[in-house]
C-alpha cells in the first residue's frame, strides 16, 4: 500500500496482523520438518491435557490416604507406587501437572509483557531512560534468580501465590535485556522509518511496528526459560515455601520422600522424572522454536 506525501511516495508498512499469521503460518510449515522439536511439543499438549482433564484420567484421589496399602512398590495397582500416607503417586503426579503448568503459564505471562515493555521502551527511547531501566534490571541481575526467589517467597510467606510471584520477580531481566537489544536493531530497520514518515506516533511505533518484530525472541526465551521455572518452583515447593500440602507440588513430594530414598526409592524417583520429562519437553520445543523463527540459528 502507498500513500504521497509531500510529493514523495511512502510505502506503508504492513499491519502486525498480517506480520504476524504470515509468521504463524511459516513456523507450522517448518515444525514438520522438525520431529524432535514435534515430539517436544506433543509432550507438552499431554500434559496439558493430563492437567485439563485430571478428574478423569487420575486412577484415585491425590488426597486420599489408605495407611494399609503405605509405601507399595509400582504394580498393577499403583503405577508408580504409594507414598507414606497410601497415597497413589501417580494420581498425584497427575494432579501436579496442574500446579506446575499453571505456575509456568502464569509466570510467563507476568514476566513476558513486563520484561518486553521495559526492554522495547529502553531499546527506543534510548539515552537517560534506558539508563534507568537497564541499571535497575543490571540490580537485579546481579542476585542469583534462586537466592533472590527464596528470599522473596521467604518474606511473602509460603504458598504457590507467593512463588509465582516470587519468581516472576527474579525471572523478567533477562527478557527485558533481550527486548532491549532486538529494539535497538529494529528501531533502525526501513519499515520503522517508512512509518515515522507517514505519521505514526512513537508510541504507535513502538507497539504496532517494533514490539510485534521483538515478540517472537522473546517467546523462545520464555519457552527455553520455562524450564528453569519448573526447576526453581520445585526448589521451593522443595523447601516448603511453594505449594503447601497437600497439594501435590512435585518438589514438595520429592521433599517427602528424600527421606525413603535408600528403601523406597520410588516415593523421589517418580516426581524427579516427571520434572525431568516436563524440563526437557520444554527445552526441545524452546530449541525448536528459536531455530524456526531465528534466521540466525537457522539449520542448513
Amino acid at each position: 500500500m502507498t500513500r504521497t506525501l509531500q510529493g514523495t511516495q511512502v510505502v506503508q508498512p504492513p499491519g502486525m496482523p498480517q506480520r504476524f499469521w504470515a509468521s504463524t503460518s511459516r513456523v507450522i510449515g517448518k515444525l514438520a520438518d522438525e520431529p524432535l522439536g514435534m515430539v517436544g511439543f506433543v509432550i507438552l499438549a499431554l500434559l496439558v491435557l493430563i492437567a485439563i482433564f485430571a478428574p478423569l484420567i487420575a486412577p484415585y484421589d491425590p488426597a486420599r490416604q489408605m495407611l494399609g496399602d503405605a509405601l507399595q512398590p509400582p504394580s498393577l495397582a499403583h503405577w508408580a507406587g504409594t507414598d507414606e500416607f497410601g497415597r497413589d503417586i501417580l494420581s498425584r503426579l497427575i494432579y501436579g501437572t496442574r500446579i506446575t503448568i499453571q505456575t509456568v503459564l502464569s509466570v510467563s505471562l507476568i514476566v513476558g509483557p513486563i520484561g518486553l515493555v521495559i526492554g522495547i521502551v529502553a531499546g527506543f527511547f534510548g539515552g537517560r531512560t534506558d539508563a534507568i531501566l537497564m541499571r535497575a534490571t543490571d540490580i537485579v541481575l546481579s542476585f542469583p534468580s534462586l537466592i533472590l526467589a527464596l528470599a522473596f517467597a521467604a518474606s511473602l510467606g509460603a504458598g504457590l501465590g507467593t512463588a509465582i510471584v516470587a519468581i516472576s520477580l527474579t525471572a523478567w531481566p533477562p527478557i527485558a535485556r533481550l527486548a532491549r537489544a532486538e529494539a535497538l536493531v529494529v528501531r533502525n530497520a526501513d519499515y520503522v522509518a517508512a512509518a515515522r514518515l507517514y505519521g505514526a506516533s512513537p508510541l504507535r511505533v513502538l507497539f504496532f511496528y517494533i514490539a510485534p518484530m521483538c515478540a517472537p525472541s522473546v517467546i523462545v526465551r520464555l519457552t527455553l526459560n520455562m524450564a528453569g521455572i519448573i526447576l526453581t518452583a520445585a526448589s521451593l515447593g522443595f523447601l516448603g515455601l511453594g505449594a503447601q500440602p497437600p497439594s501435590p507440588e512435585w518438589g514438595a513430594m520429592i521433599s517427602s520422600g528424600r527421606k525413603f530414598i535408600l528403601d523406597y526409592w520410588w516415593v523421589a524417583v517418580m516426581p524427579g522424572v516427571a520434572i525431568l520429562l516436563t524440563s526437557l519437553a520444554f527445552n526441545i520445543a524452546g530449541d525448536t522454536l528459536r531455530d524456526l523463527l531465528d534466521p540466525r540459528h537457522a539449520r542448513s
